[in-house]
């Protein structure tokens, strides 16, 4: 058991290093060498646990995916409306861009289509997306004409253009951005009777340094 335990903890440890490296290096650049390194085990360690460096990223890319689902399932938990839902999880997810690693690395590799057609967490999210705002017109929420696949197709790229441009400055994840979108966005789309509660409400738990600028 010991051993199993400790062989779970150097496989996180591997994902966390090269989610790190893969973020400040891009996928391309970077090394298993520079990745083990990080990780502080040997080059053995790692190829017993990942075969390749694409094996690697793929399972950031899957860690990635698992932390946006609980996100998703969070919101869903709530009981709030599907578009409500949708604001929500969109600034958890900028949340998670700035906080954690794994899921900026796996966005930024799957926006890179480092693993090409295996890329899953973009298609996973814009898949949510939009069956979030298909949810929010079969509740009225949206206002007539407005299509939730144009809709999710400039949510989705709004979400992972912030990513890439806080790569070079982290205040594209501060919460006035995802907010100042939502300000803007929500009344080309919902309804008048529902503005008002869609509307995100800074949430008061987020990071303050996030907020300074």
């Amino acid at each position: 058991m010991a051993m199993q335990e400790r062989a779970l903890r150097t496989r996180k440890s591997l994902i966390h290093a090269a989610a790190a490296v893969f973020a400040e290096e891009g996928y391309v650049p970077s090394s298993l060498g520079t990745i083990s390194k990080r990780a502080g085990v040997s080059n053995g360690a790692l190829h017993f646990h990942f075969e390749n460096k694409r094996a690697l990223a793929q399972a950031v890319e899957d860690e990635a995916a698992d932390a946006v689902r609980g996100l998703v399932r969070r919101a869903d938990r709530t009981g709030a409306s599907a578009l409500q839902a949708l604001v929500d999880t969109t600034c958890g997810l900028v949340d998670s861009l700035l906080d954690d690693i794994v899921v900026r690395a796996g966005f930024q590799l799957s926006a890179e289509r480092a693993l090409g057609p295996e890329a899953r967490l973009l298609r996973t999210w814009h898949e949510w997306v939009e069956q979030a705002l298909l949810g929010a017109e079969a509740e009225g929420q949206l206002a007539p004409g407005v299509s939730p696949d144009d809709t999710a197709a400039a949510i989705v790229a709004v979400t992972v253009g912030l990513e890439v441009l806080a790569g070079v400055d982290p205040q594209w994840l501060a919460e006035r951005r995802i907010a100042g979108f939502w300000e803007l966005l929500l009344p080309g789309i919902a309804t008048e009777q529902v503005l008002a509660s869609a509307l995100p409400e800074a949430h008061e738990g987020r990071r303050s340094e996030a907020e300074e600028a």
